[in-house]
């Protein structure tokens, strides 16, 4: 069952799933594309009696029928005289001027259909690329950030960009070529066949052939497929890295080094599209070649029949013509489609892989909504370890657990300090709190609750988390300390700037809180940036806060003023701290040190200096060695 959901053509159709919100869409398309096929056929077909106002003497004769012929014939004779007798009513002049008015308007109407057609499929088809790329942007905000560690940036916008590109192609394939052109070769085919069903057949014996030669087409096109979008997606990835540390590859003269990377990566994607274009086009010349060499046969067999045996006229050999050779262009176009299908269901699979990502963590159906935090939060025995293909973590010496076996509590009101050796498991375990991570062994509850039975939202809710690596968005002053809450007053987006130290900045900026502050915040210093971001848990307001090294990595006056912002923040909070300079946490209510994934040390900053030989006070020794 799960080779049949993953094969080309079960991608396909979970594909065509997302075209269900557009059905009445889809059906106006087809309707337009009945009546569009209907008058393409007539403006051709019209060609005949034209023919025959301009170069014929006499009015046609009637049409008769004998008495055992079909219904549909007797309709056709029908048709046919009632068409003669009002066309042919009258001099050829009037004659001349009714072909004329009736084939105008034939044209007229066949390009408004194709105009309808056109737009209402448009419509189906970008509003199912949004939709694709609505739902891969929604799955990304609900994986765990584990699977982030796992997968390239690049490689996600690819799939939310290129990918949903080529499945437009496919989806195209599936409801305009799919549907048009059969119905533009069965108006023109019945042309045909009315006129002389022997040119007719001989018009289709190449067709198998083709055929059979473009399904195997498709399938190395399927592969070739999925191995550009790939290549693709390490140019996207390649230029995010480059983009995003463009200081450091300044700083270290890499310029000559990267660009050469770069030109690695889009010469492979170069090839990847000339073998996809060499295999593609592939298709189209052996089909106009069979498709011409048909074409020859017919007219030199029709030509004679007109010649010698007068089976034809010379207006419906002309008229015949016109109809085998229109057939010609839906026919070519039809040998595209395995192509584009293919195509389409190699980057539907690569954005199945995200939406079928079991990534989330679990959440119960009777899950706990967390209102307040009123005690505790209380770690037992807890243990964990990422995933094996997690890249950059430092493991301990089994290579299993960067967590072993951890037991503590964090009580209101408290702060509490985590400090130890980088490597050593602290930011890890702050991760556990708000649930970016679920712990491998143990429990961690809050009020008594645990974590993995309580609503994420409502957890997330009570912590505020600011951290050494700031995150600030490409938008206003304003809009970053008010990040995530709508139609916040100003006056309290200024009160909490001014409670993070960073109002006097803010004014002292071209527009104030209307700046933009660039991607990242880089038109900002990194102590204006951690300012910004306290202002913005400030404003959020949480009982509980997480500082991740908040401080570590700015000069002694931003420290002070951070600092000072922090410690406003944390009065009537709970807190975290994460510190690496001790300076900043002697004053905690109690300090844990964590080292190797274990505590092994824990009490005040007295306390633990105090001890001989212990971690803490060899850290501390080293800072204030002078």
């Amino acid at each position: 069952m799960s080779e049949k959901k993953n094969s080309s053509f079960g991608i396909y159709l979970r594909l065509l799933q997302f075209v269900r919100p557009y059905k009445r869409f889809l059906s106006g398309s087809i309707v337009s594309t009945v009546f569009y096929s209907i008058f393409s056929g007539a403006s051709i077909y019209l060609t005949i009696p034209l023919l025959d106002t301009l170069f014929n003497q006499g009015k046609p004769q009637p049409l008769a029928v004998p008495a055992s012929a079909s219904f549909l014939d007797q309709l056709r004779a029908d048709a046919a005289n009632f068409f003669n007798n009002f066309v042919f009513a009258g001099t050829k002049s009037e004659a001349l001027f009714k072909i004329c008015f009736i084939i105008v308007a034939a044209f007229f109407l066949k390009n408004v259909f194709g105009y309808a057609q056109s737009y209402l499929m448009a419509f189906v088809e970008q509003g199912l690329m949004r939709d694709i790329r609505n739902d891969l942007y929604k799955k990304l905000q609900e994986l765990s950030i584990g699977y982030f560690t796992n997968e390239r940036t690049g490689t996600l916008i690819s799939r939310i960009t290129n990918d949903v590109n080529v499945i437009n192609s496919g989806i195209s394939a599936s409801f305009v070529t799919m549907i048009r052109d059969p119905l533009m070769i069965i108006v023109f085919l019945g042309i045909a066949l009315s006129l002389s069903w022997k040119l007719t057949l001989i018009a289709f014996v190449v067709m198998p052939f083709a055929l059979l030669i473009i399904s195997r087409i498709g399938m190395k096109l399927y592969k070739e497929s999925d191995i550009s979008q790939q290549r693709m997606a390490d140019i996207t990835s390649v230029l995010h890295e480059t983009i995003s540390g463009m200081k450091i590859v300044r700083a270290f003269g890499m310029e000559d080094f990267e660009i050469n990377k770069f030109k690695k990566h889009t010469q492979n994607y170069f090839r990847s599209i000339l073998k996809i274009t060499q295999i593609r086009n592939l298709a189209s010349p052996i089909t106009e070649f069979l498709s011409v060499l048909a074409g020859g046969i017919i007219i030199y067999y029709g030509g004679m029949q007109v010649l010698q045996s007068g089976m034809l006229s010379p207006s419906e050999f002309m008229g015949f013509l016109f109809a085998i050779f229109q057939i010609m262009p839906p026919v070519k176009e039809l040998t595209t489609v395995s192509n584009r299908v293919q195509e389409s269901a190699a980057a539907g699979k690569r954005i199945f892989d995200v939406l079928d990502e079991e990534g989330k963590l679990p959440e119960p159906p009777n899950a706990v909504e967390l209102k307040d935090f009123k005690e505790e939060i209380r770690f037992e025995n807890v243990w964990f370890s990422y995933p094996q293909t997690r890249i950059g973590r430092t493991r301990t010496a089994d290579g299993a657990y960067v967590l072993k076996n951890v037991s503590f509590s964090v009580y209101k009101g408290e702060i509490l300090a985590i400090v130890g050796p980088s490597g050593g498991g602290k930011s890890t375990l702050i991760d556990l709190i708000p649930r970016f991570y679920d712990p491998t062994q143990g429990a961690i509850f809050i009020d008594g609750v645990d974590l993995k039975t309580v609503r994420i939202p409502s957890l997330r809710a009570l912590i505020g988390i600011v951290s050494q690596e700031t995150i600030l968005f490409n938008d206003t002053v304003r809009s970053n300390i008010a990040y995530g809450l709508t139609d916040c007053p100003s006056e309290k987006i200024i009160e909490a700037a001014k409670a993070g130290n960073a109002h006097d900045f803010i004014m002292q900026l071209p527009q104030g809180y209307d700046s933009v502050i660039g991607e990242r915040g880089t038109k900002l210093s990194g102590g204006q940036r951690q300012r910004i971001s306290i202002a913005r848990a400030l404003l959020k307001n949480p009982p509980i806060m997480i500082f991740d090294e908040a401080t570590s990595a700015l000069d002694s006056e931003s420290e002070m003023l951070v600092q000072e912002a922090i410690e406003r923040l944390m009065k009537n909070r709970t807190s975290i701290v994460i510190a690496h300079r001790l300076s900043t946490i002697k004053n905690a209510d109690r300090i844990i040190v964590v080292d190797g994934g274990k505590i092994v040390q824990q009490g005040k900053h007295q306390e633990l200096v105090r001890q001989r030989g212990g971690i803490y006070k060899k850290l501390y020794e080293m800072q204030f060695n002078d």
